[in-house]
């Protein structure tokens, strides 16, 4: 009985080795740790430098100083304005380093292709050996017969 729970064990184990060194798995976890970095950026960003040099004029003139102030009638509507105004960035944020990406992926892309197409130096030396001996086996070949 202990033998099959071991043996149960170590394959649970095994599994869950198996799934944490999985490449999706680990790339999931850095995209994770990268956003919420990232993420704390972009927060900073929206609520220490855009919101401020937006909603300012806003603010001056309704005669508050904090947007939790912006109100009317109980309704916080400068929390919402900043709510909406961080979700634009960080959506112009992501498309703008998707879009870096994408340009980058197809730079690569065409990059492999021209390698590909374009053959490589030793290549080209190596054929270039193999049609001289061809040429030169064949010239020695020709002087043989003659003799």
């Amino acid at each position: 009985m202990v033998r099959n729970r071991t043996k149960a064990a170590s394959g649970f184990l095994a599994g869950f080795r198996d799934f944490i060194m999985r490449g999706n798995v680990v790339d999931l976890a850095v995209a994770v740790i990268i956003g919420a970095a990232f993420s704390k950026i972009i927060e900073s960003l929206v609520a220490d430098i855009i919101t401020p040099a937006i909603l300012n004029p806003a603010m001056k003139a309704a005669g508050v100083e904090k947007l939790a102030d912006l109100s009317a009638n109980g309704i916080q509507y400068g929390l919402f304005l900043a709510a909406v105004l961080n979700f634009l960035v960080i959506a112009f944020c992501i498309y703008v380093v998707v879009q870096a990406f994408e340009k980058a992926k197809k730079r690569l892309i065409r990059q492999e292709a021209l390698a590909e197409e374009t053959p490589d130096a030793a290549v080209l030396a190596q054929e270039k050996l193999t049609a001289s001996l061809e040429r030169l086996t064949h010239a020695v070949e020709s002087k043989q017969m003659l003799n």
